[in-house]
């Protein structure tokens, strides 16, 4: 399974992070400790985090457009609404 996953931000709540990966609970521990396979900014900058949301995909490919949509303009205002 793949999972897109949505992250807020402990310290600042207005913050989130979208992500994808096959192991969740890892992932956030590698947030948490301000490493990543990005070595994304903003996932070490606004850290601690908590999980929001994730949601599962069996389709690798599924969970990157859906990641990638969640990116998105359209994609932010439907997380908000929804999530």
């Amino acid at each position: 399974m793949h999972y897109v996953y949505i992250l807020q931000s402990l310290t600042y709540p207005d913050k989130h992070y979208v992500g994808c990966t096959n192991d969740v609970d890892e992932r956030l521990r590698r947030h948490n400790a301000g490493r990543s396979e990005s070595q994304s900014r903003h996932s070490s900058m606004f850290g601690p985090w908590k999980l929001v949301i994730q949601i599962a995909f069996e389709d690798k490919a599924k969970a990157f457009a859906f990641e990638k949509y969640l990116k998105s303009g359209s994609g932010r205002a439907f997380a908000k609404r929804h999530f």
